[in-house]
This record gives structure tokens, sequence and C-alpha cells, in this order.
């Protein structure tokens, strides 16, 4: 449950679905009001006040055992004032013109039942209760969960008495179990089964273009050695070779994106080198895919000391996002060209989540949903420098630091005027397309199946909700 209850992508605009949250108002540029909705109450029959929004905000930033932290998004807060049981305030450092969509971002939780709850506690179900229209009735980690109507939700009242999610991984066992009638509907498509889903009588197919971009990022964390990189003969390079922006456009250049994007993805992407697609906010027309250059890349290697290349481990996940693996292996080849030697270690993304987080790859292969529909999601906690007390860089497992990205995320995201704003958004990512920080590869299409009698509401966030799915 959020504030406002969720951020519905229908085309590239952003648009706020009504929720918890009936109205806002700036007082200042650096003071937001906002009141919240009457008679809303938890499932376990609790009023839901500002009190619960202020623990949530204040909880967000350090949730125990999570793998990447929440604090991106309320980087700007400087603190939360309760007026009464449904009006907050809140105070920012400075100028927030997006603060509604940051704070949609953050899903509320109870301060009655979160106060003192542990990570077993949520997992249970002893602590996830919420406001909105299904309750949690059972949760088991790679098996299922299922939940029931909240008959007593504020909203309108769902057409499901029961919904159960099912995870199942494979690709082909997803479309079987649409295909024989044991589930209803499946979230990531294979780009294999699109079309064949689209051809066949009992199915739907229901798409968007996306908000997640899937980008390489190399370690910036070290100056000597990195672990995973040597020279033709196995021995550690004296010095990270990424620190030297030659070597990092050399390598992007290398990339044939769209040839990645027709045979692997089978179009079921975008080649892209930018984080947002056309018509989001700080997508920047001029900043087109690189032609691949096989030659001018091997001459900046050179040009950086890489004359005969190097030795490289691309880590990659396997169960992430469709394809992942293939998609390391097609550009593990085209590093190869370049004297790039480029093996491939795929795993499972919870392990290397962890892994990333301790800065343990030299180059990873992973992916970003911006789900805030605009550029300086991304570039907060991506890019920024890794900053606890500044709330930046929460996301940045690579450590990238630079000042002057930093500055000018900064003096952007503070601007009030949208048009100007955006055009110092643009700034940015034309800065990032020359520095090369992370290299962007493609922007993710999203497709779910529905049997026939059922639609769905394509989001560009990517979310698999009961409350977009409706008979015909």
């Amino acid at each position: 449950m959020h504030i406002f209850e969720g951020i519905v992508h229908r085309t590239a605009d952003v648009k706020f679905v009504p929720g918890l949250a009936t109205s806002w108002r700036v007082i200042e540029p650096t003071l937001w009001e906002f009141k919240l909705r009457e008679n809303v109450k938890w499932h376990d029959g609790r009023p839901f006040t500002a009190e619960d929004v202020a623990f949530t905000y204040g909880r967000a930033p350090n949730v125990p055992n999570s793998p990447s932290s929440y604090a991106g998004y309320l980087r700007s807060l400087k603190r939360i004032e309760i007026i009464d049981p449904l009006t907050i305030r809140f105070h920012t450092h400075v100028p927030n013109p997006i603060l509604p969509i940051d704070l949609a971002s953050v899903f509320i939780v109870s301060k009655h039942v979160g106060e003192g709850a542990t990570t077993e506690d949520y997992n249970s179900g002893k602590a996830a209760i919420g406001t909105g229209p299904y309750k949690l009735a059972s949760y088991q980690p790679n098996n299922r969960t299922e939940l029931v109507r909240n008959d007593d939700y504020w909203g309108e009242r769902e057409p499901w008495a029961r919904v159960s999610y099912r995870f199942i991984a494979n690709d082909a066992s997803r479309t079987a179990a649409l295909l024989s009638g044991n589930i209803d509907m499946i979230d990531q498509v294979a780009s294999s089964d699109l079309e064949r889903l689209k051809r066949e009588a009992r199915t739907s197919v229901h798409e968007t273009v996306g908000l997640r971009c899937v980008y390489l990022m190399p370690d910036f964390s070290r100056d000597g050695p990195v672990p995973f990189v040597t020279d033709n003969n196995g021995q550690p390079l004296p010095q990270n070779p990424f620190k030297d922006a030659r070597v990092r456009r050399a390598l992007s250049i290398a990339i044939n994106r769209q040839n990645i994007v027709e045979r692997v993805m089978e179009g079921q992407a975008t080649a892209t080198n930018q984080w947002l697609p056309p018509g989001a906010f700080g997508y920047t027309p001029d900043v087109t895919v690189p032609t691949a250059d096989i030659e001018q890349a091997r001459r900046l290697l050179a040009e950086a000391g890489h004359p005969d290349g190097f030795r490289l481990t691309l880590h990659t996940p396997n169960d992430r996002f469709p394809n992942d693996s293939r998609i390391a292996q097609a550009v593990a080849q085209f590093w190869t060209r370049i004297g790039v030697q480029t093996q491939i270690e795929a795993l499972p993304w919870s392990s290397m989540a962890a892994r990333a987080s301790r800065q343990e790859f030299a180059m990873r292969l992973t992916s970003w949903g911006s789900v805030t529909g605009e550029a300086a999601f991304m570039l907060a906690n991506v890019m920024m420098t890794f900053n606890r007390q500044n709330r930046t860089g929460a996301a940045n497992a690579s450590r990238f630091s630079s000042a002057d990205l930093d500055r000018m995320t900064n003096a952007a995201v503070s601007i009030i005027d949208d048009e100007a704003r955006e055009g110092a958004l643009r700034d940015v990512v034309r800065w990032v397309a020359r520095e090369v920080p992370i290299m962007p590869l493609m922007q993710l299409n999203h497709s779910w199946a529905t049997r026939r009698g059922l639609t769905y509401t394509a989001r560009m966030d990517e979310r698999t909700v009961a409350m977009g799915v409706r008979p015909v």
C-alpha cells in the first residue's frame, strides 16, 4: 500500500492512481502538506493514520536484510511533521518537484505491527498487513502466495474472492501451465513463445514498452588489481583498467546492441544508449545507439595501454530478466573480438546481488527499472556517489563516483520548472553517454498472457498486480 496506491504507466506519461492521500499542497518550495483519506483501516481493523506514514519513511532507509536501500526515494526529506491524524507535512533539504512520485514508490507499513517486527515476521505474514483490496492469506517462498479479498476495503470491490500467485521460474513451464488451463495468467512471456501465444485462440497477450534498462557496469571500487581481470598470461593487472574512460568507451562501442536485440531478444527489447524509453521525462533524442566499431575499439584500448587486450570474467544473473545469461554470452563474443577475452559466470540473482553489494565482481550485467518514470531516479541510486548520510548511490554497488555527476544531478533535481529541469537532466544523460559509467544495452518490453475472457492493464513498471486483471 502506498500514500498513492501506485503509479500506472499506460503510456510514457506517469499518472497517479488516487490512493491513501487525497490531496497535497506546496506551502513553500521545501514544505509539502498531504491530506490522508478518512476512514481507511488496516486489515486488522486499526485506523490508518499519519503516524504510519511517518514510521514507514523513518524505517525505509534502513530496512533489515534488504539487498538494496529505499533511501534514494527519500533523499530529499529533512524531517516529517504530523499535524493531526490525517495531515502530514514533509520538510525537504532542497526543493523537490517530484516528491509525490518519490513517496508513491515506498510501500506504507503499519506502525503498530511494524515496530520491532523482524524479516521473518513479514515473510510469515504476521506483520504483513495492509490497507488494500486483498489480504495476505499465506506465503511459501519460491512456491506461491495466496490472497483473499478484503471486503472492508475503502475503494472499489475487486471481482476476485481469492488470488493465487504461483512462482514458475522456467519459461516453457509457465507457457505450458497457461495453455493447459492450470493457471489464468503469466508474466515475463518468453520471447520464443510470444508469437505463438498471440496466434493461440485460447489466450490474449498484453504488452507495453518497459522502464527497465539492461546495462553493464564495471568495478570502480579499486585503483589497483581487480578480481577476475588479468593480462593474457593470467597475471593480475597492476591498475584497474575501468578507471580509464577510453577502456569503457572501447567496450561499449564493441557491442552490436541491435544484433543482440534481434537475435537474442527476438525483438522483445529496444537497443539503447540511455536508461529511459522515448517519451519518458529526461529521454534525450540526440543520445543515440553507438554504431559497433571493432577497429575503433581496438585503437582506444591501445591508447589506454592495452594493445593486446586483457582477460575478463563477466558475471550475470541467470534468472533475473528474460534471456539475461544469453545477453551476457553475446556481449562476451563482441568483447573477445577486440582482444578482451571474456568468460561468463552465470549466477542466481539472490547470490549475485549479495556478492555485488560487496564489490566482488569486475564487470556485471544487471538491470534497473526507473519506476518513477524520470531520469533522476537511476542517477541518484545507481550513479551518484555512495553516501549513506546523503542517501545517494543506494544501489551503486560498483562504487562509481564523480563530483561532476553529483553536482549536475543535485542541481537538476532541484529545478522547479519542468522544462528547465528536463533540459538539465538531458545534459546529465549526455555526460553519462560520454563518460560511460554504465553501458546501457537495451530497454526491455514487458508482456503478459491471459486466458481468453481476461484482460490485463500492461504496466511500464512491469508489476503484476491482481488489481489489473479484469474479466472482459
